[in-house]
C-alpha cells in the first residue's frame, strides 16, 4: 500500500534526577556528598533509507517516545542515558510542525540523519553543591523534561524524470517497457492511482529513474482527478516527460499538440517552478494510428523537443531513452 502523508507524535526522553548521598564508610568520617548525576533522555533521530518506498509503517504507530534516561546514584554513579529512538522515514520526506506548518527537516540522500528532539539533559548529584560553607548539601538538581511535538510526514519521491499524461497515455506502459518496475496495466482511465518509480538502464553502466504518476485531467490543478494528490511527486525530478496520445488527435486536425497546452497549463497552475523545468514532448501509440500522421508527428519541430514513440512495437524507444539521459545529464551539469 503506497502512503505519502502521516501524522505522529514524538517526544525525546527526559532526564534522569541527580542524587543525593554522602560517604558512610568505617574509618571515613564526614566522607561528604557522593551523589551522581542523572542521565541524558535519548533524542529522537529521523533516518532517511532508500529501502523505503512509502510511509505505511508510520500510519499503524503514531506515537515515538525515546527512553528516560537513568536516576543518578550514591558512590558517584551517573544513571545511564536513555537510548534514541531512531525512525527510518523514505528519502524525499518533509517533515513539518503540525501546529504551524514549518519545514522542521528534508531527508533527500540515503543515510541522511537529522535529530528532530534533543533528549532532557540529567540533573546535577549533590556533589556539585558543596561550597566551603555548605559541606553535606542536601540539594541536587531534577532532570528536564524531554521535548515533545506532534508533526506531518510529507513524501515527495525522488526521480529523475517525471511522466505527465492524461489517463490512458501510455505512461504506465512506457515504464513497464524500459523498466523493471510492473505498474497495473489496463484499457481504463485511472489504472494507475499511486506513483511507480522505475530504474532505466542505459547503455552499459548508466541508469536513471522514471516516475510515473496517476493521470491528470482538465482541472486538476482545482482538485478534479487523482492528479493534484500526486503532482507533488514530479517536484523533485529533474525533467519532465509530456506523453501525448496520438489516438486522441482527431484526424486531419492542425493542432497537434492541444493535449500538451491543457497539461502545462494544470501544471503551471500548480507551481510555476515545474514549467522551469527542462521538457521532452512524447507522442505515443503511433502504431495505432494512419500513416499520414504517424509522418507528421516523427516530423514535428516546435519550441520543446519531441518524439514519436510505440511501447508496443519498441520503435524509437532507444531514442527517447538517449533524450532523457541527455536532458538529465544537461540537467544536472
Amino acid at each position: 500500500m503506497f502512503l505519502d502523508f502521516v501524522k505522529i507524535y514524538i517526544k525525546s526522553g527526559d532526564g534522569g534526577n541527580g542524587c543525593i548521598s554522602f560517604r558512610r564508610e568505617k574509618y571515613v568520617p564526614r566522607g561528604g556528598p557522593n551523589g551522581g548525576d542523572g542521565g541524558d533522555g535519548g533524542d529522537i533521530v529521523f533516518v532517511a533509507s532508500s529501502e523505503l518506498s512509502t510511509l505505511i509503517d508510520l500510519r499503524y504507530k503514531q506515537h515515538y517516545r525515546a527512553r528516560k534516561g537513568a536516576h543518578g546514584q550514591g558512590g558517584d554513579k551517573t544513571g545511564k542515558n536513555g537510548e534514541d529512538m531512531f525512525i527510518r522515514v523514505p528519502c524525499g520526506s518533509v517533515i513539518r510542525d503540525f501546529e504551524t506548518g514549518e519545514i522542521l527537516a528534508e531527508l533527500l540522500n540515503n543515510g541522511e540523519k537529522v535529530v528532530l528532539l534533543k533528549g532532557g539533559s540529567g540533573g546535577k548529584g549533590n556533589t556539585h553543591f558543596k561550597t566551603s560553607t555548605n559541606r553535606a548539601p542536601r540539594i541536587a538538581q531534577d532532570g528536564k523534561k524531554g521535548e515533545e511535538r506532534t508533526i506531518e510526514i510529507e513524501l515527495k519521491l525522488i526521480a529523475d524524470c517525471g511522466l505527465v499524461g492524461f489517463p490512458n497515455a501510455g505512461k504506465s506502459t512506457l515504464i513497464s517497457k524500459i523498466s523493471a518496475a510492473k505498474p497495473k496495466i489496463a484499457d481504463y482511465p485511472f489504472t494507475t492511482l499511486v506513483p511507480n518509480l522505475g530504474i532505466v538502464r542505459y547503455k552499459d553502466y548508466e541508469s536513471f529513474v522514471v516516475a510515473d504518476i496517476p493521470g491528470i485531467i482538465k482541472g486538476a490543478s482545482d482538485g478534479k482527478g487523482l492528479g493534484i494528490q500526486f503532482l507533488k511527486h514530479i517536484e523533485r525530478t529533474s525533467i519532465l516527460l509530456f506523453m501525448v496520445d496520438a489516438t486522441q488527435i482527431p484526424e486531419g486536425s492542425k493542432e497537434l499538440i492541444t493535449q500538451y497546452k491543457v497539461l502545462l497549463k494544470e501544471l503551471t497552475n500548480y507551481s510555476e517552478k515545474l514549467i522551469n523545468k527542462p521538457k521532452i514532448l512524447c507522442f505515443t501509440k503511433i502504431d495505432a494510428i494512419e500513416t499520414k500522421l504517424k509522418e507528421r508527428l516523427v516530423k514535428y519541430k516546435g519550441q520543446v523537443d519531441s518524439v514519436a514513440i510505440s511501447s508496443i512495437t519498441g520503435e524509437n524507444i532507444e531514442k527517447l531513452k538517449t533524450m532523457i539521459y541527455k536532458k538529465i545529464k544537461e540537467y544536472k551539469v
